[in-house]
């Protein structure tokens, strides 16, 4: 649905640090979804099942710090490119990962069997299901970090009133309203994933995984588009006039924001 704009705004554009990280975060997904087709005719063993599964959460879980790389990106971008920010958001998602993996990739007690009608199907045990959904927390939590970085930085420069989820005035609208409205959805979608592997039966732990991945990947590449859409020249290193300030761009939202702010109410 957004392959023309993705063509407009990514393809016919210089291809900047962000454009890469968009076209990683898109592409890697489908990859992995045509993958998963190609495989299914070979899974013909609880065996084979098992490596595939493990394969999958693999996917995942590097789709998930794809993510996670694009939203600090962004965020370390609006505090001005400040590098303890960078420094201290690289720990928390080395931390995050080491995490995701450690309760992913243990030995626990996994079934994976091939069922007529369902395919390669995982069971998991109350206490392996509850140490896996640790992976889903650790994602939540980071998104839940980032959104407050957003509103605090947004307000303590522009100030609450200022805030706005229906006019899209500049950049710093784009990324207040695509921000909030992609932990929004996330939350949304999150919860109820996360809660699958707490108080789910054993037919459904875990069974909004890969829903859950794959509205992610949708909604970041939609961020990402509104930011290209934003930025005429795309996502270079460059000073970019819009209207009667000056924003100061790296990658997408790499913006000088107090200037950009009190220019604009001037």
């Amino acid at each position: 649905m957004t392959l023309p704009e993705e063509i407009v705004f990514i393809w016919r554009r210089p291809k900047a640090l962000s454009a890469m990280l968009f076209l990683l975060n898109r592409y890697h997904a489908l990859l992995g979804i045509i993958s998963s087709m190609l495989m299914q005719p070979f899974l013909v063993s609880d065996e084979v099942c098992s490596k595939y599964t493990i394969y999958r959460q693999l996917d995942i879980l590097l789709q998930g710090i794809i993510i996670c790389i694009i939203m600090a990106i962004r965020t370390y971008a609006l505090y001005g490119c400040s590098r303890r920010l960078l420094a201290w958001m690289s720990i928390i998602i080395a931390a995050l990962v080491g995490v995701a993996c450690a309760v992913t990739f243990a030995k626990v007690s996994v079934d994976a069997a091939i069922l007529p009608r369902v395919g390669c199907y995982e069971a998991y045990t109350a206490e392996t299901s509850a140490r896996i959904g640790l992976a889903g927390v650790a994602l939540f939590v980071f998104d839940l970090l980032i959104f407050v970085l957003t509103v605090y930085r947004i307000c303590k420069t522009r100030g609450l009133p200022w805030l706005s989820l229906i006019t899209r005035r500049d950049i710093i609208d784009v990324i207040f309203q695509d921000g909030a409205m992609y932990f929004g959805a996330m939350a949304l979608i999150s919860i109820p994933n996360i809660l699958t592997y707490y108080s789910g039966s054993v037919a459904i732990r875990g069974s909004l995984c890969n829903f859950t991945s794959c509205i992610s990947v949708t909604l970041i590449s939609r961020l990402m588009l509104n930011l290209h859409k934003t930025i005429d020249t795309g996502i270079l290193s460059t000073v970019v006039r819009d209207d009667d300030y000056c924003l100061d761009i790296f990658l997408t939202t790499g913006v000088d924001v107090q200037s950009a702010i009190s220019s604009h109410h001037w």
